[in-house]
């Protein structure tokens, strides 16, 4: 049976040594019988060893050893091809980790080495030497044929070549160039051509010199195969429509999903106790641009240095600091730019007016200008902001706004017909391996904007200021988001946090004091019996149900709005997980497996998950057809796929507990209608509808 050309559900799944292209082969049974239609595969090419994720790629003419190599990608192909499912590959085009063998060959023989034109280095710095901070010992150096070898604190000063962000050990490649585009590309290609790949995940497209360019190569070397970007789009962002993909990953479809769950009525009840218990009043804003300030400062003084280069430094960085979005493409959100940096520096207003004409007229200062602000904001926001502003956790999520406090139904609605207007084959996520916390943590934090008095006062009751206020509530809306959780879970993922946040310790300088302390503190909290009895009851009559219904209601929304849906591994059941490594970590099919045999008396989670799967596989034109936004009220997501399938799903649980129920009618177009989640047949009484679970996904004549 031939595969169509665009998915109908994907389901990702994170290779790693301990789970190789044999242990997916193992899994695609259940898979196709949870409702996908295309297996998503993190990178499958050489890594760097002992890689946990495959972004480290470091020979792109072979699979992965680790992962099994070709006879493991054949078992794993094999599987797919005999359950009629496809197979959409991660690649990685930005950059290689070091050591690598045609790196080893630069640094061997410099400019002369017939792949120095693979890599983004600056000939003119260091004498033509490639700069390798990687020396134990301050003042340490010595030179070996073109490398010159430094103490590693040197690297983020005086490094000469284009990285991934500030990883040092991640060369920047330059695929703008057609030799390297088709020498890391030649496999790739060939697996697509055998019919051995149906879809492309390209990461990272802002670190590239041209995004267009090299996906429309991209698209003649697949023959236009599904291909969706990792681009994350900031607000009312939108992505060129000139790119040759199908979309997004989906992070901005999270961020809609997320807002229209979040009441906006908690914005200044939650505001006012952020505020009392922290003591500061600073915006998202405002912490966004130190946090972005301080990334060039400690992090990219190479880059803003090389780039500046002949124009004025101080006007090039608050052109960074206060861009608004990760990369311009085509030259929006410059004007944007430069008004806010004038209000920041007006002394500096001639010079951001040069900027500003250098962003318009010099093409490579302009392409350098935007492969240095998506890393920037990477860091100073994703890296830095979300771990500094703890308002409502639930909204510090990649291609999130925590500045924006909750979303009406309508605004969802305007989101959803615009991706099923421009890009009907987008994909659509709750969970990646890049997000800060699992969408069932979220789900249930959300809940807290809806009482927030109740909050504040479980704060204040549970706070001992064993830490300072900032850690200690980002430490106790982690535990309410995620409990039951481990002392070594929690305390490791603190840890990271903190030295995210950079206020009181970092990765580059930590605090060993401070560390400790933040340790004692969490274990101590997990210790003491009786607080933590007092935080569990809390959590098990405030936050309990209404975040079930809030998993349900979001997993349903996602799986059924426009675009490709994809279930990150293990998702399809309640998870806490929190950011990597702790969202990789094994995933129990068996369970699993065990639940789907018996869907009705399964988790909730897996049932919605499967039957929506399920339907969407089945009915694809329904799917691939318009979105119909129906009147549900505010306590209510409900809208159309085609004719014949809906979806509601409750909103606001508590609020709707505090009404006293739906107590509306929901318009349904003619014909008889059936709940494929509990089989029943349905009038539009929402009350009813909804009376066993928070969702309902409707089909007309009741066929499953």
């Amino acid at each position: 049976m031939p595969l169509d050309r665009v998915p109908t559900g994907t389901y990702r799944l994170q290779l790693r040594r301990e789970f190789g292209f044999r242990d997916a082969a193992a899994v695609v049974p259940y898979l196709a019988d949870l409702g996908i239609s295309h297996v998503y595969c993190s990178p499958i090419l050489q890594a760097a060893p002992g890689s946990a994720h495959g972004y480290d790629v470091v020979d792109h003419g072979r699979l992965s050893d680790e992962l099994g190599g070709a006879n493991g990608w054949r078992a794993l192909v094999s599987a797919c091809r005999e359950h009629d499912l496809g197979i959409v590959v991660d690649i990685v085009p930005n950059h290689m980790a070091i050591p690598n063998t045609v790196f080893d060959d630069v640094l061997a023989h410099g400019q002369s080495s017939p792949y120095a034109h693979w890599f983004d280095i600056d000939w003119t710095r260091h004498a033509g030497l490639v700069l390798q901070p990687v020396l134990p010992d301050p003042g340490d150096e010595r030179v070996e044929g073109h490398a010159l070898y430094v103490d590693w604190r040197r690297g983020n000063r005086e490094l000469n070549y284009r990285r991934f962000f500030d990883v040092t050990s991640l060369v920047g490649l330059r695929v703008e160039d057609p030799d390297v585009f088709a020498a890391t590309h030649r496999l790739i290609g060939e697996l697509v051509n055998a019919g051995n790949v149906d879809g492309l995940r390209v990461d990272h497209p802002d670190g590239l010199a041209d995004p267009r360019g090299y996906l429309e190569q991209l698209e003649k070397l697949s023959g236009g195969v599904w291909t969706v970007v990792e681009k994350i789009l900031e607000g009312d962002e939108r992505l060129p429509g000139t790119w040759a993909c199908d979309g997004t990953t989906g992070y901005d479809a999270a961020a809609a999903v997320t807002r229209v769950l979040v009441d906006p009525a908690g914005a200044a009840p939650m505001t006012e106790l952020y505020a009392d218990l922290t003591g500061s009043r600073e915006s998202f804003a405002d912490v966004v641009v130190n946090g972005k300030r301080e990334a060039i400062d400690v992090l990219f003084g190479a880059e803003v240095d090389r780039l500046a280069r002949g124009y004025p430094r101080d006007a090039v960085v608050e052109m960074l600091v206060h861009f608004p979005v990760y990369r311009t493409y085509t030259g929006e959100y410059v004007d944007e730019a430069a008004a806010a940096a004038k209000r920041a520096r007006p002394d500096l207003a001639a010079d951001i007016d040069v900027v500003v004409g250098a962003l318009r007229t010099d093409e490579p200062f302009a392409t350098r200008f935007a492969q240095t602000s998506g890393p920037v904001t990477a860091k100073g926001v994703e890296d830095t902001a979300f771990y500094r502003y703890s308002r409502l956790l639930a909204l510090n999520e990649v291609g999130g706004d925590p500045g924006r406090f909750g979303g009406s139904v309508e605004e969802f609605h305007a989101f959803c017909a615009a991706l099923a207007s421009d890009w009907p084959a987008t994909m659509t996520t709750l969970s990646t391996h890049d997000t800060k916390r699992s969408e069932d943590v979220r789900a249930r934090l959300a809940v807290l904007a809806e009482i927030p008095a109740d909050w504040a006062a479980a704060v204040r009751e549970w706070r001992t200021g064993g830490m300072d206020a900032e850690t200690e509530y980002f430490c106790l809306q982690t535990l309410v988001g995620t409990l039951p959780i481990s002392a070594d879970r929690l305390d490791a993922y603190l840890l990271k946090a903190v030295r995210e946040a950079k206020r009181h310790t970092s990765w580059l300088d930590p605090d060993e004091d401070y560390e400790r302390r933040l340790s004692a503190y969490v274990r101590g909290l997990l210790a003491d019996d009786r607080r933590m009895a007092a935080i569990g009851h809390w959590v098990d009559t405030h936050l309990a149900a209404a975040g079930r219904s809030n998993s349900l209601a979001q997993k349903l929304i996602q799986l059924t709005m426009p675009g490709v849906p994809d279930v990150y591994q293990g998702q399809e059941l309640p998870d806490f997980s929190l950011v990597d490594p702790d969202n990789r970590r094994p995933v129990d099919y068996e369970h699993r497996r065990d639940g789907l045999a018996s869907l009705e008396t399964a988790d909730p989670k897996l049932l919605v998950t499967a039957r929506a799967l399920r339907l969407r596989r089945e009915r694809p034109d329904a799917f691939a057809g318009g979105y119909r936004p129906l009147d549900a009220g505010e306590h209510a997501v409900a809208f159309g796929r085609g004719d014949d399938v809906l979806a509601v799903a409750t909103r606001l649980p508590v609020g709707l507990r505090r009404n006293g129920g739906h107590r509306r009618a929901l318009a349904l177009p003619p014909g008889r209608w059936r709940d494929v989640l509990t089989g029943d047949t349905v009038d539009g009484d929402l009350d009813a509808m909804l009376s066993a679970l928070p969702v309902a996904l409707l089909v007309k004549d009741g066929e499953r």
